[in-house]
């Protein structure tokens, strides 16, 4: 497959049975599950598509697998492996365990498009969920993917049950921006921040993903402008992907003041209903601005940053919502951004 003619099938994190590049996240989270004294709330951030997702389900997998920390298989675990013919993984993957619940967004089915935010009476699902008997081993896990994706009623839905979560509960929360998170939920999780991959890490798990070859000039390209990302390296092996990346890197190296005419030109090259390339400029910048939530950046940055992100965000799920022009929202992201580098 060659020139971005043929999408790539690409396994999601339920799926996925190896992770590449977060072993020290990893070794904390069995670590953790071995001391039979694991948090009951971890928020999973870092920027998209580096393998918070797949983190998450992988210690879901484990858990569901072996229910009692104190087993020897458990104590003498290396990893959070799990086998992927045993009969969890194989529920999890097809969405068929019982003790699992996942938050994300769902398609609307009048539209046939997946909702822009995880909608609240979803979120309250999971007070039921963790308040129900158990099935096998008695634990309770709910993956959040993302978040981010949630609107205030939903984080304060969610909230309720982080105040108060019944014996063997784990939320897994992912987020690619927590320092923009409630303050609330913060303080109620255990935070495990997980960094970009190395490009050799990003080659493994493309190739793990999409099921290309690690030789392929494609996909080494991909991994070496993805920036630790291995969603966007899938993604960007679209030839056209590529060149959107390099009209928005362009971009970014401009700010605060981008050059209108450079504008236009991204705008016209987001035209159309195309939803992949919405979403790839949408990827980019908010890696752009995780990277401006993350440690390091003063309490002011940060508060800044943390609006421009839920207003961009805003923008960009009213186009997809409504279908409107792309244009005005390249003019308005780009604007906020610029406030965002002179704070």
């Amino acid at each position: 497959m060659s020139g971005g003619e043929t999408d790539t099938e690409v396994r999601r994190p339920r799926e996925t049975a190896v992770l590449f590049g977060h072993a020290e996240a990893e070794r904390a989270l069995l670590d953790a599950y071995k001391s039979n004294r694991i948090p009951h709330a971890w928020l999973i951030g870092g920027e998209p598509g580096i393998g918070k997702a797949t983190l998450a389900y992988r210690l879901a997998r484990f858990v569901l697998a072996y229910p009692d920390p104190r087993l020897p298989a458990v104590q003498k675990a290396a990893s959070l492996a799990v086998d992927p013919e045993h009969p969890v993984a194989r529920r999890i993957a097809v969405q068929a365990q019982g003790d699992l619940l996942v938050l994300e967004r769902v398609i609307n089915e009048q539209t046939g498009k997946l909702y822009t935010v995880i909608r609240v009476e979803d979120v309250r699902k999971a007070v039921p969920f963790f308040g129900s008997t158990a099935g096998e081993g008695g634990w309770r896990i709910a993956i959040v993917d993302a978040v981010d994706d949630l609107q205030r009623e939903g984080a304060n839905a969610l909230l309720k049950v982080l105040e108060e979560p019944p014996p063997r509960t784990l939320l897994l929360l992912i987020s690619h921006a927590p320092g923009r998170e409630l303050p609330t939920i913060r303080s109620r999780c255990r935070r495990l921040l997980l960094r970009p991959l190395d490009e050799a890490d990003v080659v493994r798990a493309v190739v793990a993903a999409a099921g290309r070859d690690a030789d392929d000039p494609e996909v080494i390209q991909a991994a070496a402008a993805a920036e630790g990302s291995v969603a966007r390296a899938v993604s960007l092996l679209d030839g056209s992907a590529m060149a959107l990346r390099q009209r928005v890197l362009d971009l970014f190296g401009q700010l605060p003041e981008p050059d209108p005419r450079a504008l236009h030109a991204l705008g016209d090259a987001l035209g159309g209903n195309e939803p992949k390339t919405l979403a790839a400029f949408m990827d980019m910048v908010n890696g752009w601005l995780s990277e401006r939530l993350s440690p390091g950046h003063s309490p002011r940055q940060m508060a800044r940053t943390a609006e421009v992100w839920e207003k961009v965000n805003g923008a960009a799920r009213d186009v997809e919502t409504y279908n409107l022009e792309r244009k005005p929202l390249v003019f308005a992201v780009f604007g906020l951004l610029a406030d965002a580098a002179r704070a």
